[in-house]
């Protein structure tokens, strides 16, 4: 009788506690999970910092859109007629179509890109594909003041464009691009489709590479060609990396502001302005602080807005 009341008694500290546990287990769990709100206060100090620099200066200037204010003297409170102007204001609601037109530059033809670069990748062995992706990805790491200054110069009258144009006999093509009505902006466009394709075309061979083999050589096997291939596999794996791409670069179109204030600073006329111009011009040039909030609040919705879409659509064809 001693020995098996000894043999069925726990051997060691951590099978009492396991038979501790076992027999309690909603007090146990509870004292191991700790207070319910003992997560949030972990997350308190991240809360406390975007609550301070990003909730916080939102609110204030969806305030000061509220009121007519020049930044010095009192403000008065004119409700939504800020807002009204926006879409009221003919300047202003070409700015809003500027933004749009450059989503196309910045977003969408980059995206176009960046799928034939990584489909082509994919099916060729390449070399120093790592030296590839550093090359194209380097317009993303050089300060965008850089870049608007060096292609200044290159769409300059005496300019590298118009150089080359004299120099194979095209010299009647050769004009101010930046002062062009008609190219400016399409200009200024083409500078954000260099700099957002190196950001597309990494995302996307990422994409691509976690494909796995067999399913290219099972698309070989069946005879699918490089077209039938790219729209049958690459494109409808790439779905996550495709959303993430249009989310930043639309993102980028949209906020624009020093790539058209150092190239063109909004001209010529008002053929290039930007809804980020719009802002810094109104608030530091016009004294119209309320009526700069009122377009940042409004370019935040329509950013917001079209995000929501993207991803929804992302999130809906997987």
């Amino acid at each position: 009788m001693r020995t098996s009341s000894a043999s069925s008694a726990p051997r060691t500290e951590t099978e009492a506690l396991a038979v501790s546990v076992s027999a309690r287990p909603g007090r146990a769990r509870g004292r191991l999970s700790g207070p319910g709100w003992l997560p949030y206060l972990y997350l308190l100090p991240a809360l406390l910092v975007y609550g301070a620099f990003m909730l916080f200066p939102l609110a204030r200037s969806v305030q000061l859109s509220l009121y007519d204010w020049d930044g010095l003297s009192l403000a008065t409170f004119v409700g939504f007629g800020n807002y009204l102007d926006v879409f009221a204001d003919e300047r202003l609601r070409a700015a809003f179509g500027h933004a749009l037109v450059l989503i196309f530059f910045f977003s969408i033809l980059p995206v176009c890109i960046g799928l034939v670069l990584a489909a082509v990748l994919s099916r060729a062995k390449v070399r120093g594909i790592g030296i590839f992706r550093t090359l194209v990805f380097l317009p993303q790491v050089i300060a965008m003041v850089v870049v608007a200054v060096a292609w200044r110069q290159i769409y300059a009258p005496d300019g590298t464009i118009n150089t080359v144009l004299r120099a194979v006999g095209l010299g009647d093509a050769a004009r101010a691009w930046l002062g062009d009505y008609a190219l400016a902006l399409p200009a200024v466009g083409l500078v954000g489709t260099w700099v957002s394709t190196g950001l597309v075309t990494v995302l996307l061979l990422a994409g691509v590479a976690r494909i796995p083999k067999e399913q290219f050589e099972a698309a070989r096997l069946d005879g699918a060609g490089p077209v039938r291939e790219f729209f049958a596999l690459i494109v409808p794996s790439v779905r996550p990396e495709l959303t993430v791409a249009l989310t930043l670069t639309i993102i980028a179109s949209l906020k624009t502001f020093d790539l058209v204030y150092v190239t063109t600073g909004g001209g010529p006329g008002s053929s290039t302005t930007v809804p980020s111009y719009e802002v810094f011009r109104r608030a530091f040039e016009q004294g119209q602080v309320g009526s700069a909030a009122a377009v940042g609040v409004t370019l935040t919705l329509l950013i917001f807005a079209i995000n929501v879409v993207v991803n929804r659509i992302g999130e809906r064809e997987r």
